[in-house]
């Protein structure tokens, strides 16, 4: 008697990282390591929310691109220093794909890098508000649609700079940061019996347009500090935000998780 045995080939980064079908809004989305989130999302089936704020031409060129490859994506314009965007691109999100699954919270930047003797109140307070308030009252809305509907994930995208506490240029971005964590381990408490988990990832020097602005000199001094003697790519980052919001991320919650080549 023979038997037919069946062999069936398994990727594991199918298995580890299955988002698909599921419902992701990145904030920030249309450069840098937001733009690879979001599409790096969609290459596993996710259907994906690509805010921006004033980068409309990447925010299309970025949706063109994952159509083109199969995926499913739209864009959501949105301000986050106005705080009135905030319930809306949440509502804007779940109107266009019935709901929302995962939040990545990446959106962020650096109003006046200056030494912080010349810095001024208005800089603080926008940095401020794209780094921790938006984030905040973003998450805010997501958390109280996925309590009522079997939980969901949300994922901040932080910075080494909260260890460290930012340069003489960047404290009050390394502050803002810093304070989204802390925003992140309160509501990871909130979410444990809701099924929200949320988590952080603190990236390090990544080579952005973000971080090229401070110039060359002071980019090539940056690396050298990086134990990996290398700056991070987006793609870095990427990875490890849908580890966190695949199957493979289920069992954490209120967790910070760098990726800065051993910064």
């Amino acid at each position: 008697m023979f038997f037919l045995k069946t062999v069936y080939l398994i990727k594991w980064s199918d298995f580890l990282f299955d988002v698909k079908g599921k419902k992701v809004l990145v904030t920030g989305a249309s450069t840098g390591i937001g733009a690879c989130i979001a599409e790096l999302f969609a290459s596993y089936g996710a259907d994906v929310g690509i805010h921006y704020n004033k980068s409309e031409k990447e925010a299309n060129d970025l949706l063109q691109k994952i159509k083109l490859n199969g995926g499913n994506a739209e864009i959501i314009q949105a301000d986050l220093l106005d705080s009135s965007s905030y319930k809306n691109i949440i509502d804007s999100f779940i109107c266009t794909f019935g709901g929302i699954d995962v939040l990545v919270n990446n959106a962020g930047g650096i109003y006046g890098f200056k030494h912080f003797i010349d810095l001024d109140e208005i800089s603080w307070d926008e940095t401020f508000t794209l780094n921790a308030k938006a984030p905040f009252f973003i998450a805010k809305e997501a958390f109280s649609y996925m309590a009522e509907h079997n939980g969901g994930k949300i994922i901040n995208i932080s910075s080494v700079s909260a260890k460290y506490g930012g340069s003489e240029n960047s404290m009050h971005y390394g502050a803002s940061k810093a304070a989204l964590d802390a925003i992140t381990n309160g509501l990871a408490r909130a979410g444990v019996e809701r099924n929200i988990l949320v988590n952080s990832v603190r990236a390090g020097f990544v080579d952005t347009l973000f971080h090229k602005k401070i110039g060359r000199k002071n980019i090539d001094e940056r690396i050298k500090m990086t134990p990996l003697k290398r700056a991070g790519v987006p793609k870095d980052i990427a990875k490890m935000v849908l580890f966190l919001a695949s199957e493979a991320g289920d069992y954490i919650t209120g967790e910070v998780f760098t990726v800065a080549g051993g910064d």
